[in-house]
């Protein structure tokens, strides 16, 4: 890819201030992004995402925000028009994890992850879209699912449901925002960070032999992110894990 491709442009990255989140935001911003570091407990560390932002010469803002609940929402996105007076890229990241028994799945469980990996999702494109059509090219949203959404994991059956439901609604907003905005999904495999021990069963059953890390998934967001006849699909990025 070539340097500075989007130059002048505006991204908002939720759940941004660890893993996967920071690594989007980060190679956004080295792509020549200004961006938008979305948090909703992690200050720190978002702290942190945006003063390394800024050191590569990008506009970066942190802003704390549930982005489960629509105040929250309406709130961030206010402040980036006032800030920014556009947006360019939204990527949908934030997202939680959790194995549970089905029969033992409580109904708080269940709503809990489907506000936080699809309710958030929805709020936020919903609030994006007039930003969005600001933008003077074509804007762009990708939303985060998982091979959850594409493969049947009985002892994530709350979380397969959110994912797919992810997926789903890439699918329709990407008929419903085209042409001006494109809608791509990137479903990861099993992706791990510095210190976390390896996972030796993905890492035997996949053909590349390895986990992804942060990096794979900001590498396949910037592909995104600069397409321009590339809509509705779901990428996924896991060493071939979708062939075994």
């Amino acid at each position: 890819m070539a340097e500075q491709q989007l130059a002048g442009q505006v991204a908002l990255v939720t759940g941004a201030g660890k893993r996967i989140g920071r690594s989007i935001a980060l190679r956004l911003a080295e792509e020549g992004a200004d961006v938008i570091v979305n948090y909703a407990t992690s200050q720190v560390e978002a702290d942190e995402v945006v003063k390394e932002i800024a050191s590569r010469g990008r506009k970066s803002l942190a802003i704390q925000a549930d982005v489960t609940k629509k105040s929250d929402v309406a709130a961030m996105f206010a402040r980036v028009d006032k800030e920014f007076g556009k947006l360019d890229i939204l990527v949908n990241n934030a997202g939680m994890f959790f194995a549970a028994k089905f029969e033992e799945l409580t109904e708080e469980q269940w709503d809990r992850i489907m506000n936080v990996n699809l309710k958030s999702q929805f709020l936020c494109s919903q609030a994006a879209i007039p930003l969005l059509k600001k933008s003077q090219g074509l804007a762009h949203i990708v939303n985060i699912s998982s091979l959850g959404g594409l493969l049947a994991w009985p002892a994530y059956t709350h979380y397969c449901v959110s994912k797919a439901g992810v997926i789903m609604l890439t699918r329709c907003l990407a008929r419903h925002l085209g042409p001006k905005i494109l809608v791509n999904s990137i479903a990861p495999g099993t992706i791990q960070f510095p210190g976390e021990g390896p996972d030796q069963d993905y890492i035997r059953q996949v053909p590349l032999h390895r986990t992804g890390t942060g990096d794979d998934i900001a590498d396949a967001v910037a592909f995104l992110v600069t397409s321009k006849f590339v809509t509705g699909q779901i990428l996924p990025v896991d060493g071939g894990r979708t062939l075994v």
